[in-house]
């Protein structure tokens, strides 16, 4: 049986990419996950605990890497 790929989209990467950027951004404060996510994240996105930390677990998958990669070497037109 083969394994299907599923394909991320460019929302998904800059949504969890930006979501990672605050994470870390504030977790060298000392402030605890729950509190980052109910001070930072989810003003701008609302999600709930879950879903921000099954962004930061994917975050960590190889996919994801290389979509991030793509994202911030990729050339702009102007």
């Amino acid at each position: 049986m083969r394994k299907h790929r599923k394909i991320v989209g460019r929302s998904y990467l800059y949504r969890v990419d930006d979501i990672i950027r605050i994470y870390d951004e504030h977790s060298r404060s000392g402030l605890s996950n729950r509190e980052i996510l109910r001070r930072h994240i989810w003003p701008k996105y609302h999600i709930c605990e879950k879903t921000f930390y099954n962004i930061i677990n994917a975050s960590a998958e190889p996919r994801i890497i290389e979509g991030l990669k793509s994202i911030n070497t990729q050339l702009s037109l102007f």
